[in-house]
């Protein structure tokens, strides 16, 4: 006999949610619920609490006047405080490790700390991106260990992995001692009877359910913001879907999409991000061949961008939490059921070396320009992944600073908008607080036998004369640095200009453009 499916806990407006980590797409994400119902939103750094209660965001996502419309928002770092909640929504990163495999480890320990609190009925989704079969084959076990409970799904064909000759071990994950100590199940939980079918046992104790809707956060986007962006939403079974889509119909007002699995839904996100980069790696290749062929690349994309359906693609540095990491969890997943991905890679080799490429371009100009390199200076400007935004995750302004000081070059970084602290915590940078400062411009000298309006002559001035084999425009300043690199489009960096970046540099300096905001012909080379 079916029974029933009793969900009316998790779709009454009042059901407590919490949300799992509180950065670029958990804070947004409690935020906008916490405008409508109850939220919990939890995160394990207690300075990160700190400052959200005195109402500031330091990733700058969210204005201290969003924050305060939040009115049914509480943060914390106590995972007791969760214990209310009936929906549960993980929001934690998905990084790589340094042999470019899966790291789950926030992700399990996130698992580990809901599941010390979840209850009969409760809903976990899962926002962080993975690997398809990664929500129902990695998170589900941890929650039912740490839990007691049994997920509760609906069957469906989902081929096992076979690990072939050649595959990838698995990816990292976090060993138990590293969780929280484990409670011990319930020995008086049932366990689901056999005969049972999906769907029959949502109003009895011992399960819970799953749902997976993947971020589409886009970090110093003004304009396609978390509301305004459609999401993708699905459940473990097609009740628990529908209640996963009307929750998030909730907040975001440009719509839902409804996958019809939770691994449809990852795949979804995995792949959006792997085109992405993709298209890049092919900008990058055109770059590299064009730079070559003495051609400036961006004339070239602008002038096929003049037919309608050219992608309008740049190439760049690719780095940030998304593109630079989300196709080797799905590379992952390919190797793991016997599968080895060309394309995917192919394009991860060529923009992982684009780094050095610039870094290699730059000696090259300065060498002929007549500039020494070996304990040479040289200024990046910007640090962070993407512009006018603080973000340092996976930033591949590294690879730049790593390829240069290879040359025995002394390298200086500032960037307006980052966390110096995190800079040096994260990367061992010491970042300049504020540019340095550089004397104006010198007069340029009168000519010889001028005179004034009175008819006077003019005296020559006593500063010296521009050096032997200057040219004009060479003494506008007097920067300590032999290079300048616009690594990141910073709205302060374009303000600034090409003449003002150059006041930075000596007299005979290179100023390099990676990102090809500046005009061509104000540049001595841009990607």
């Amino acid at each position: 006999m079916d029974h029933p499916l009793d969900l009316s806990h998790l779709t009454a407006p009042d059901t407590p949610l919490a949300i799992i980590g509180l950065g670029y797409v958990g804070l947004p994400l409690a935020v906008e619920f916490g405008k409508h119902r109850p939220v919990i939103g939890f995160d394990i750094k207690p300075e990160r609490i700190a400052e959200l209660q005195a109402g500031h965001d330091s990733t700058r996502e969210t204005t201290p006047e969003e924050l305060a419309a939040a009115r049914h928002l509480t943060v914390t770092n106590d995972p007791e405080a969760l214990r209310p909640c009936r929906i549960f929504i993980v929001t934690v990163p998905t990084p790589v490790d340094e042999y470019k495999r899966p790291d789950l480890t926030p992700l399990l320990k996130a698992s580990a700390t809901v599941g010390q609190v979840l209850k009969p009925g409760d809903l976990v989704i899962y926002e962080s991106t993975v690997y398809p079969g990664c929500t129902e084959e990695d998170c589900a076990p941890v929650l039912e260990k740490w839990s007691g409970l049994k997920y509760l799904s609906s069957p469906s064909p989902q081929p096992s992995p076979t690990r072939g000759e050649g595959a990838l071990p698995a990816p990292h994950a976090p060993s138990d001692a590293n969780l929280p100590s484990q409670p011990q199940p319930d020995a008086n939980l049932p366990s689901p009877l056999a005969g049972e079918g999906p769907g029959e046992r949502g109003n009895q104790p011992g399960t819970f359910h799953l749902g997976y809707s993947p971020e589409r956060i886009n970090p110093g986007d003004p304009h396609h913001r978390l509301t305004t962006i459609k999401k993708v939403t699905s459940g473990s079974s097609p009740e628990i879907a529908a209640i996963v889509d009307a929750l998030y119909r909730q907040i975001i007002t440009a719509g839902t999409h409804r996958a019809s699995s939770i691994r449809v839904a990852e795949a979804a996100k995995v792949i959006e991000n792997t085109q992405r980069d993709l298209n890049i790696a092919l900008m990058n290749e055109l770059a590299l061949i064009f730079g070559k062929l003495g051609i400036d690349t961006l004339e070239v994309l602008e002038a096929a961008g003049s037919k309608w359906n050219f992608l309008p693609f740049r190439p760049g540095l690719v780095g940030g939490h998304c593109i630079g990491v989300d196709p080797y969890y799905l590379t992952h997943k390919a190797i793991a059921i016997g599968h080895h991905p060309e394309v995917i890679l192919a394009g991860r080799r060529i923009n992982d070396r684009m780094g050095a490429h610039v870094a290699e371009t730059v000696v090259k100009l300065m060498l002929q320009s007549g500039i020494g390199v070996c304990n040479s200076r040289v200024l990046i400007l910007g640090l962070a992944f993407k512009e006018n935004c603080p973000d340092l995750r996976n930033t591949r302004v590294v690879d730049i600073i790593d390829a240069l000081r290879e040359y025995s070059i002394r390298v200086d970084v500032y960037d307006p908008w980052i966390d110096r602290a995190e800079a040096q915590h994260e990367y061992g940078l010491h970042c300049l607080a504020e540019l340095p400062r550089v004397a104006p411009p010198l007069p340029s000298p009168p000519p010889p036998g001028g005179r004034g309006q009175d008819g006077t002559p003019l005296r020559q001035p006593d500063h010296p004369s521009p050096l032997a084999g200057e040219g004009p425009g060479e003494r506008g300043s007097i920067g300590p640095y032999d290079a300048l690199i616009l690594a990141v489009a910073h709205r302060e960096f374009i303000q600034m200009g090409a003449a003002g970046l150059r006041a930075l540099g000596k007299p005979k300096s290179v100023l390099y453009d990676v990102k090809a905001v500046l005009p061509a012909d104000q540049v001595d080379g841009r990607l």
